[in-house]
């Protein structure tokens, strides 16, 4: 179901971008746009695991310095049958942990210091489960085609700004854009691109904590996981967080409601324990 929403909500990011593309820049606009997109996605694609770990200082730890640790990475992936990705530590105290890397030979899972001395050991299990199913589910590939396609809309409504500001008011079939569709574009291109982005931010959240859960064998433990981390992350936020890479970890770092739930990168923490506990016993 999860995989079929994602689907469905990158369908629909991509119309608004052939109907933005097509009102402003003709079908030349949203294919310049698109490769321009795609070049800076495909670069932080291919070494986001090395840009998104030295940004957050961490340490790759060697077996000897985190064997609890280690036991449990190894018994999960051989569970998930994946290979066993490099293990990372952060030194703060903020529990939270994500996981990177652009396929499952090429992964890593980090976890901070905080995150190791509040869980137990089954609930930290849940957890590495969580960021072991983002990668076995490609959530790395899925989010950059998400953010190529909503930055060809962003810079499309760049070039629509320039086009209005400059008094561009020429329209043929194939290239150029009224000042109104210039307008149109500036406002709802961006926005509309950013709340489905977030959309399927979520939906790839739900979709780990299930297979998270299937692989550790222990909804429950990643929900009182789930529940502790919330707690805490809202008690001591991590300082210093890039909000470019606020949804990788296993929940958010950022804090926000209301209308901002819209431009959440996680789903409401209760909701994720409810469908959790509604995998007992199934």
């Amino acid at each position: 179901m999860n995989y079929l929403k994602t689907a469905i909500l990158l369908a629909v990011m991509t119309a608004l971008l052939v109907f933005f593309g097509g009102i402003f820049g003709g079908r030349n606009g949203a294919v310049i746009a698109l490769a321009f997109a795609g070049v800076m996605n495909f670069v932080m694609y291919w070494w986001s695991d090395a840009i998104v770990l030295r940004m957050y200082s961490a340490k790759e730890a060697t077996e000897a310095e985190a064997p609890a640790l280690y036991v449990s990475v190894r018994s999960l992936a051989a569970a998930a049958n994946m290979p066993v990705p490099r293990v990372y530590i952060i030194q703060n105290e903020t529990p939270n942990a994500f996981a990177t890397g652009r396929s499952p030979a090429h992964a890593a899972v980090a976890v901070t210091t905080g995150i190791m001395n509040l869980l137990t050991t089954e609930e930290l299990r849940g957890v590495l489960a969580h960021e072991l199913a983002h990668v076995k589910n490609r959530d790395i590939l899925i989010s950059t085609i998400a953010a190529t396609i909503a930055g060809a809309i962003g810079y499309l409504s760049h070039m629509a700004y320039f086009a209005a500001l400059f008094g561009g008011s020429r329209r043929d079939d194939d290239n150029g854009s009224s000042p109104l569709a210039a307008i149109v574009m500036m406002i709802v291109g961006p926005l509309a691109a950013a709340i489905i982005q977030m959309a399927i931010s979520r939906s790839r959240e739900f979709g780990a904590d299930a297979g998270g859960a299937a692989i550790a064998g222990t909804p429950l433990s990643l929900a009182n996981a789930l529940r502790k981390l919330d707690f805490y992350n809202k008690k001591m936020p991590m300082e210093e967080v890039n909000q470019a890479t606020a949804h990788m970890f296993i929940v958010s770092p950022l804090s926000g409601g209301g209308v901002l739930r819209l431009f959440s990168t996680h789903p409401p923490i209760e909701e994720r324990i409810k469908r959790l506990q509604a995998m007992v016993g199934r």
